[in-house]
């Protein structure tokens, strides 16, 4: 059967997708030069522009064009190359203390119920150093500021028989050494120093900004708070969370 090119423009594209090999076609075609199609090739509707109409034209034989797929949406970060900073810059920054907090868990009646409160963090400082472990912290907690729910039982902690905050209204902890994943300095309660350590667990840096959370284990009666044992219990699980801005 002979077609011409008019004519084949004019087919729809479902008898134009019927059209098989030995076909001829007049004028040259990318087959010989000849107008005649090779064996394996048949007519097929080609991919146009956004706004181009579709044409007919020969082809390999082969699946119809498709759109390329879509990148998986990757939530929004910014996929440009930029480098996340690990470290805060050098220099000195302050504690947030709107945006920062002591919480702590515990238990009394004999371990049988568990307690949970928060203290206020005052201030403080973070001087970042090169190399790190040069590096200094130094943070001040309001002993006053226990929160536990129970106002009862926060005036008995507040009092003369554990933290007498009257007498000593700071708790305070300075560092001695700084590394990637432990902060160690000295622990300061009702006037007795001991030492403890930080446990980095999670630490998020931007721009003149960073956020670092810590936790540790403190014995309440290393530092003479020894009221009410057995009662009120012993060991406190502390986690620390301070927001620090670049002075």
């Amino acid at each position: 059967m002979a077609l011409t090119v008019p004519s084949v423009m004019a087919l729809t594209v479902p008898s134009v997708m019927a059209l098989t090999v030995g076909h001829r076609l007049s004028g040259p075609g990318p087959a010989d030069g000849t107008g005649h199609l090779l064996p394996g090739r048949t007519l097929r509707k080609s991919c146009a522009g956004h706004h181009e109409h579709p044409f007919v034209g020969w082809r390999t034989h082969r699946p119809p064009c498709r759109a390329a797929a879509r990148p998986p949406w990757n939530g929004g970060m910014d996929t440009t190359g930029d480098t996340v900073p690990t470290t805060p810059r050098l220099g000195r920054y302050l504690i947030d203390p709107d945006r920062s907090s002591v919480s702590f868990t515990s238990s009394h009646v004999f371990g049988l119920l568990p307690v949970r409160g928060t203290f206020a963090i005052r201030g403080g400082t973070v001087d970042v150093a090169a190399p790190l472990s040069a590096s200094q912290v130094h943070a001040e907690v309001a002993a006053a500021g226990l929160r536990t729910g129970n106002a009862r039982r926060d005036a008995a902690v507040r009092s003369a028989k554990f933290l007498d905050t009257d007498r000593y209204p700071l708790i305070t902890f300075t560092s001695g050494r700084v590394d990637d994943t432990t902060v160690s300095g000295t622990l300061t309660v009702c006037g007795v120093a001991r030492p403890a350590s930080l446990s980095i667990v999670r630490s998020e840096v931007c721009t003149d900004v960073f956020t670092v959370r810590a936790t540790t284990r403190v014995d309440r009666t290393r530092f003479g708070v020894t009221a009410a044992r057995g009662m009120a219990g012993r060991h406190l699980g502390l986690t620390v969370e301070v927001r620090c801005v670049r002075a």
